[in-house]
C-alpha cells in the first residue's frame, strides 16, 4: 500500500512537472488584414498559427479567419482589444486615425530598410515603445513584430507620372503616411482592403492604387487593368506586420507559451521578407513581358517627394508627443546607422 501510494505521488509530481510549462490550455480565434494566400504579408500569420498549435503541444491553438470571415480588417485592433477576438494579425497602419504614432511601426515613408527597421525594433527600444502607445490611446493589446517584407511599389496608374503636378485631383487608394503626403499634393487619397482593389479600378471607382510587392499584386491582378507600374515605393520602404494579442489573454499564458509567440512571430518577421525577396524579381520581369511599363521616378522628383514627407512628419510629430518621441529615436538610430549602411554594402549597380 505504501508502495502504491509512492509511486502515485511520484506521477502525480511527474504530471505536474511536464505539465507546468503550459499550465492551461488556450484556444485563440485570430482574424487576419489579408488572405494567407499572399506571400510574405499573409502567409506569416497562417504560418504562426500552425506553428504556435504544433510547437505547444496543442496548449495554445490559434485558429485563422481569413478576411471579413470573423471581423473586418480594419476592426481588427478595437476588436481584439474589447476582447471580442483574443488575437489578429495585421498591418497596424490601418490605425493611425485611432493611434496618430503607430505608422512609424508600419511603414515610413523615405524610411528604414526592412532590416535596418528590425535592429531599431529590437535592439533600439520599438518593441517598447509600441507597447507604451498603444497604453497611452488606451487600448488592451500586446503587439509583437511578426512579419516584415521590403518596398512596395509606388502604385500603378492608367498613366505615367511625371511630376508631382500629376497627382492633382487623382482618384488613389494610397495608405499611411505616404497617403498624407499625396494629399497635400491635391490627391483625393481613399483607403480600402487590398481584396476591393482590382473592381474599383476595374469601374474607375479609383484611378490608381498602391497595395504591395509585385509578388502580391499579380495575385491581386493590378496589371490586367492598368499598365504603368511606379518604382521606388518610398512611401513604404518596409511594411510591417504584427501579432495582436487581447491583454488579458496574453496575461494566461505561461512563460513558456510567451517564448513560443516571441520566438514563432520572430521566425515569420524572417520568413515572411524572404520569401518577398525570393519571388519579385521573376514576377517584376514577367510583368514587363505582358506590356507593363515600370517606369522609376526621376530623382529630382523624389527629391520634391522627401521634401513635402518632411513637412508631413513635422505636423504629425507637433501633433502628437508619442508620434514624436518614436519618429526622433528612428532617426537618431539612423544617424548612426547610415555610417554602416553606406560603407558595408557593395552598389548593385557596379
Amino acid at each position: 500500500m505504501k508502495l502504491l501510494k509512492t509511486l502515485t505521488g511520484v506521477a502525480g509530481a511527474i504530471a505536474i512537472t511536464t505539465g507546468s510549462a503550459f499550465a492551461e490550455d488556450l484556444r485563440w480565434k485570430m482574424p487576419v488584414a489579408f488572405a494567407t494566400n499572399l506571400p510574405g504579408l499573409g502567409a506569416p500569420g497562417a504560418w504562426v498559427a500552425e506553428n504556435l498549435t504544433t510547437a505547444s503541444d496543442g496548449s495554445l491553438q490559434v485558429r485563422v479567419y481569413e478576411p471579413g470571415k470573423l471581423v473586418p480588417p480594419f476592426d481588427i485592433l478595437q476588436s481584439v482589444s474589447d476582447g471580442k477576438v483574443e488575437a489578429g494579425y495585421t498591418w497596424i497602419g490601418y490605425d493611425q486615425g485611432k493611434v496618430a504614432a503607430i505608422p512609424l511601426f508600419a511603414a515610413v515613408p523615405f524610411g528604414m530598410k526592412p532590416w535596418a527597421y528590425t535592429g531599431w525594433y529590437y535592439f533600439g527600444g520599438g518593441h517598447e515603445m509600441l507597447q507604451e502607445v498603444y497604453a497611452n490611446k488606451g487600448f488592451d493589446v500586446y503587439a509583437q513584430l511578426c512579419g516584415i517584407i521590403g518596398p512596395e511599389t509606388a502604385g500603378w496608374y492608367a498613366e505615367p507620372i511625371e511630376s508631382l503636378e500629376d497627382y492633382k485631383g487623382l482618384k488613389i487608394r494610397f495608405a499611411g503616411l505616404g497617403g498624407k503626403v499625396l494629399e497635400k499634393l491635391g490627391a483625393s487619397v481613399t483607403m480600402m482592403p487590398g481584396g476591393e482593389l482590382y473592381q474599383a479600378l476595374e469601374k474607375g471607382t479609383i484611378d490608381a492604387t498602391e497595395f504591395s510587392m509585385p509578388a502580391i499584386d499579380q495575385i491581386l491582378g493590378f496589371d490586367q487593368v492598368v499598365k504603368y507600374n511606379l518604382f521606388p515605393g518610398w512611401h513604404q520602404q518596409f511594411t510591417a506586420q504584427y501579432m495582436l494579442i487581447n491583454r488579458d489573454e496574453w496575461n494566461k499564458t505561461t512563460k513558456a507559451q510567451k517564448a513560443l509567440v516571441e520566438a514563432s512571430c520572430t521566425a515569420a518577421t524572417t520568413r515572411g521578407l524572404a520569401e518577398g525577396e525570393y519571388k519579385n524579381g521573376k514576377i517584376l520581369a514577367e510583368f514587363q513581358e505582358r506590356g507593363v511599363q515600370a517606369d522609376q521616378i526621376p530623382h529630382e522628383v523624389l527629391r520634391e517627394l522627401r521634401e513635402v514627407t518632411n513637412e508631413v512628419m513635422a505636423e504629425e510629430a507637433a501633433k502628437d508627443a508619442d508620434f514624436k518621441r518614436v519618429y526622433e529615436s528612428q532617426n537618431e538610430f539612423l544617424e548612426t546607422y547610415k555610417i554602416w549602411d553606406t560603407r558595408a554594402y557593395v552598389p548593385s549597380d557596379l
